[in-house]
């Protein structure tokens, strides 16, 4: 099984997209309202045309993010109780996009050896998003 976190975000995805792939060295694949075809039925609502509908981050095959713009009617935010676990190569890869996420965020645990990782940190970055990431084993 495979278990992919979906990010809604308050019509600032666009932003958080740009973050998330300079945090990750990643290039998102992004479909926006205006590029849906017509559907019967569906309107878009004015002043959304550019939200992200729908944008995937991938790294390789080890792992994939999703992210969307959730329409003014259908607020959102995130809360406590989960957080993104992300496994990146290197010490060095892991510290460059911990210092990214960082920047506007809450360090919940600084980077350091941990019994479970050779460089672990955690945080919550300025869109409200938990993150906890660490070196592969």
């Amino acid at each position: 099984m495979k278990i992919t976190p979906y990010l809604n975000f308050n019509g600032n995805c666009s932003e958080a997209i740009a973050f998330y792939e300079e945090a990750f060295g990643v290039k998102a694949k992004i479909m926006r309202y205006c590029d849906a075809p017509p559907i019967e039925g569906f309107t878009i609502q004015p002043g959304t045309e550019n939200f992200v509908m729908h944008a995937c981050l991938t790294n390789r095959d080890d792992y994939t993010i999703f992210l969307a713009d959730v329409t003014p009617n259908m607020r959102t935010a995130f809360g406590d109780g989960m957080s993104i676990s992300i496994e990146l190569d290197g010490a060095d890869t892991v510290k460059s996009a911990f210092d990214k996420l960082k920047e506007g965020g809450t360090v919940l645990m600084e980077l350091q050896k941990t019994f479970w990782s050779e460089f672990f940190g955690s945080l919550v970055d300025k869109f409200g998003v938990s993150w906890m990431i660490m070196a592969k084993m």
